[in-house]
């Protein structure tokens, strides 16, 4: 359910618009402009003194880009919602409002490339630094925390290796310090997974991913507190102006109204290539959210719906075997991003995350042989047998059979 007794598939259509404030437009209309003007000087006072609701510039504040924002706040049952113009963009400013020089910062095992990127440059820059932990448990995670430390920063599943980090025992022990918690929820989306209700403090997606879901935005989203991210949006987002374009937020509430019903597709085709990739001899492991051997199936059932669209395998063979593999498929796309109809496959260690150094990459336990794939709305079966087929290029031993719908 959502936080206003409507299900979920109801408040991702509904939440956050109101047509008799747009003369009845049942679609939330684009305000394709930079900047509003006033009935008189002294409202324009008012409203940069901010004694005055209204829009000023479109850096400052947009009403298509703030449906955007209600809409995502609802969904993640938080109190407000900031857009950026970048996955990125959301989790440099919220990390830059969360620290000062010297501070600390605690991280997943794992994170995205170029968010490891972002951290390296902090900890140069402005001595910024930060610690790696598996978090598996409460004492595990003190034993990281310092005096210094500002936030920690959580990825789940972690990007690539799918990874889960329980959300609510994270919580429990940040807030003994007093210290905020960060998740990036990218692969999840507020239909699997919602942190703020598990106790955490701020929620980040790249909505480039599965809440645009179509591959033509770049954009990012954050939810949390209002005070927070009011401070953020008057300070970070202004100044430094990593903000949304209308167009862009226009293109994600479309793509939001769909998200349930493309997540469930997502879903079930990932389900239906975990069995069977497990299964092919040139697969040495799969790592997926919903595999009930997991270790981590057990958090999976606490704080996700479902296991997502995305997983990733090894194969049993060399770097130059995993390139191949992805250069014999046929139509499954050689792309980064994830959450589109397509499907999409690439190689961490030399795309997402070759600006990690390589013995960083093999603690976090990303391989040269680790392929990632986003699970597309296709048919399952025209999936399958396009892996299927690259598969058995590389099979040099032994005999594999079909497995028909």
């Amino acid at each position: 359910m959502a936080n206003n007794d409507k299900y979920f598939e109801t408040s991702v259509i509904h939440d956050g618009y109101n047509p008799d404030y747009m003369l009845g437009s049942l679609s939330s209309p684009l305000f394709q402009t930079s900047t509003f003007t006033f009935e008189t000087a002294e409202q324009g006072e008012r409203r940069f003194a901010g004694m005055e609701d209204g829009y000023i510039y479109s850096r400052l504040g947009n009403p298509t880009v703030s449906v955007l924002e209600e809409k995502m706040a609802a969904l993640e049952n938080g109190e407000r919602g900031l857009a950026f113009g970048s996955g990125m963009a959301a989790v440099s400013a919220i990390l830059i409002a969360l620290t000062k020089a010297n501070d600390h910062i605690l991280c997943s095992s794992g994170l995205y490339g170029c968010t490891f990127g972002l951290l390296t440059m902090m900890e140069e820059k402005y001595n910024i630094t930060h610690d790696f932990s598996d978090m598996r448990t409460k004492e595990e995670i003190r034993s990281h925390i310092k005096s210094e430390t500002a936030c920690i920063y959580v990825e789940t599943p972690i990007n690539p290796t799918m990874k889960l980090i329980d959300l609510e025992m994270v919580a429990e022990v940040a807030h003994e310090y007093n210290i905020p918690v960060v998740v990036d929820n990218t692969f999840s989306s507020p239909y699997l997974q919602r942190p703020l209700d598990l106790g955490c403090d701020v929620v980040l997606h790249s909505a480039t991913k599965y809440i645009g879901g179509h591959g033509d935005v770049i954009a990012g989203v954050a939810v949390g507190k209002k005070d927070f991210l009011d401070e953020v949006a008057m300070t970070t987002l202004k100044d430094i102006g990593g903000v949304m374009a209308p167009f862009d937020a226009w293109l994600l509430i479309r793509g939001l109204k769909t998200l349930p019903i493309r997540l469930d597709r997502h879903c079930d085709n990932a389900e239906k290539m975990f069995e069977r990739l497990r299964q092919h001899p040139k697969v040495a492991r799969v790592y997926y959210p919903n595999d009930d051997t997991h270790p981590d199936y057990p958090i999976r059932q606490k704080q996700m719906k479902r296991g997502g669209g995305v997983l990733s395998f090894e194969i049993d063979g060399t770097k130059a075997e995993a390139q191949q593999l992805l250069n014999s498929l046929n139509f499954i796309k050689i792309a980064v991003s994830l959450g589109d109809a397509e499907t999409l496959i690439q190689h961490p260690a030399t795309m997402t995350h070759a600006v990690v150094p390589e013995a960083s990459r093999t603690e976090m336990g990303i391989s040269d042989q680790l392929i990632r794939l986003s699970v597309g709305l296709e048919a399952w079966v025209d999936v399958w047998a396009d892996l299927e087929q690259a598969l058995n290029q590389l099979q040099t031993a032994g005999t594999y059979t079909t497995v028909k719908e």
